[in-house]
């Protein structure tokens, strides 16, 4: 399955793992666009790759045809799969992470299950806890001058945001965080370690199920699992479980790596931070815009039946990965796409992704930016990525930096 050849040739052999490729994609989707604006590739069990935003929106509406099943980006080889289906609870709830993972009808009431707890309103009941959160992360680097900009401050917000959500042991971020990562970034190109930590998860979740079950409360497990399907049936357990996961798995990554590319930006270009510091009434237009510029998420979604787009076809079984990355940098939708532009107008981006599996959590994870950003600013306006070289990216499924190296002003 995994190639570590050099690329050739990107419109047929494209590899997202390319060191290049995860550092800065963009240069390789300027390139697609006009020559081969959906490519493909063997790597990694094989893909087809969108670089156009019309594109993406489309296949991001061919539900049914395109399965939510296979969420993740890299397909395991064919005795994996083997290994997969013959697990009961897979064979059965498949990647158990409704309603990212599910198609309808499923994915429907799965979904209609959640949005109560986030929506505009319901996300504010974390914010003085972020708040609070942020400051006390702040408190413990602001004296040293230097700080890891992803591991000490961004990594640091999401996991105990979610934890606080689902009301579950907040001593555990550690672990979920590291869990969080053997799924989406060092488990997709290793897949036993991958399926390790989906049991893990898996397990974990079934007891916090269990035990809400024995003793329920008015928190958002117990929420869930007084709700019913589309039939008006007792909602399943394991799609509880699997409802935990996806909490997991799409809140801890994802705005870990918005918070911590924003920083990345604001060091790294003085002028914006500049008239950031000038201007904070601009938060709300350039959390959109960094959002756009660095999106963090791809997905993979699989092809049910044979599909044709822009003259290519797509055969059934084939992975698709929903480039909303590249679709954000596409110049027939965005002038001056590679520019951060803080008060852009009309930002149509698609970070949170597009069509009915539309990221459930994006006012959560606009207020744990908002947060996160307006906090620093307050209190380190002045700072800089310290040693730009050493930064490193985290890349395929979700995408930001891992570590990021910034100096300020000391405040002891």
């Amino acid at each position: 399955m995994t190639d570590t050849a050099p690329v050739d040739d990107w419109d047929t052999d494209y590899d997202i793992f390319d060191p290049g490729y995860v550092t800065d994609p963009a240069p390789v989707w300027e390139e697609l666009r006009g020559k081969c604006p959906i490519a493909h590739t063997e790597r990694w069990g094989g893909s087809y790759l969108p670089t156009r935003y019309d594109d993406v929106q489309a296949l991001a509406k061919m539900v049914p045809e395109l399965s939510s099943g296979d969420p993740l980006v890299t397909t395991p080889p064919p005795e994996i799969i083997e290994e997969l289906l013959a697990d009961p609870v897979f064979e059965k709830y498949g990647a158990n992470a409704a309603p990212i993972s599910e198609d309808p009808p499923v994915h429907g009431w799965t979904r209609r299950l959640l949005l109560p707890h986030f929506t505009v309103k319901a996300v504010q009941a974390h914010r003085q806890y972020t708040l609070d959160l942020a400051n006390s992360l702040i408190d413990e680097f602001i004296d040293a001058g230097t700080v890891d900009g992803a591991g000490q401050y961004a990594q640091q917000i999401p996991p105990r945001v979610i934890a606080h959500l689902m009301g579950v042991d907040e001593s555990r971020v550690d672990d979920f965080t590291y869990w969080v990562q053997c799924i989406l970034e060092l488990g997709l190109a290793d897949i036993e370690l991958r399926l390790k930590y989906r049991m893990v998860i898996r397990d974990y979740f079934r007891d916090v199920v269990e035990e809400k079950q024995a003793n329920p409360d008015d928190g958002f497990v117990s929420a869930l699992l007084a709700g019913s399907d589309d039939e008006g049936e007792p909602v399943d357990p394991m799609r509880v479980v699997g409802m935990l996961n996806l909490q997991l798995i799409a809140g801890i990554d994802t705005t870990w790596s918005s918070i911590g590319s924003a920083l990345w930006h604001f060091g790294t270009h003085l002028a914006d931070r500049e008239r950031m510091v000038a201007e904070p009434e601009l938060w709300p237009s350039a959390i959109e815009e960094l959002l756009r510029f660095y999106s963090p998420v791809t997905m993979g979604r699989r092809a049910d039946e044979d599909l044709e787009i822009r003259g290519v076809t797509i055969p059934m079984g084939s992975k698709v990965l929903m480039n909303f990355p590249g679709a954000n940098r596409d110049p027939e939708v965005f002038e001056r796409p590679d520019e951060v532009i803080l008060d852009r107008p009309h930002n149509r981006h698609i970070a949170f992704g597009a069509g009915i599996h539309r990221c459930a959590g994006s006012n959560l994870a606009r207020l744990e930016m908002d947060i996160a950003l307006r906090t620093w600013f307050e209190r380190i306006p002045d700072f800089e990525v310290s040693e730009p070289e050493e930064v490193t990216w985290a890349g395929g499924q979700v995408r930001g930096p891992r570590y990021l190296p910034i100096r300020f002003p000391s405040h002891s």
